[in-house]
């Protein structure tokens, strides 16, 4: 659709921008124009920056700080208790 725009189309356009902005706002205009796309190409690179950054960081502290390994003999003992087994009557008669 807008990859067929010829020569006579683009004159088109710009004599419907005169008409409508006149000759003395379309300086003004290209110059908020150039100043808004520079704006946008400036924020779109800080954000690749910091991002990469980023992730420079992770990847030194994961490289700088391996996870200590964990002994066979001590992984056991690592293990959560099990709860040990309570008479059911202890639970169910509400003590006076």
């Amino acid at each position: 659709m807008f990859g067929s725009l010829g020569f006579t189309e683009l004159i088109l356009i710009l004599v419907i921008v005169l008409i409508i902005f006149g000759a003395g706002k379309l300086p003004q205009l290209g110059e908020g124009l150039g100043k808004a796309i520079k704006g946008f190409k400036k924020s779109v690179h800080e954000a690749e920056a910091i991002e990469a950054e980023a992730q420079a960081q992770q990847m030194a502290a994961a490289q700088s700080a391996p996870a200590p390994a964990i002994p066979q003999a001590v992984a056991p003992a690592m293990a959560p208790p099990v709860a040990e087994a309570q008479p059911a009557a202890a639970h169910s008669a509400p003590q006076a």
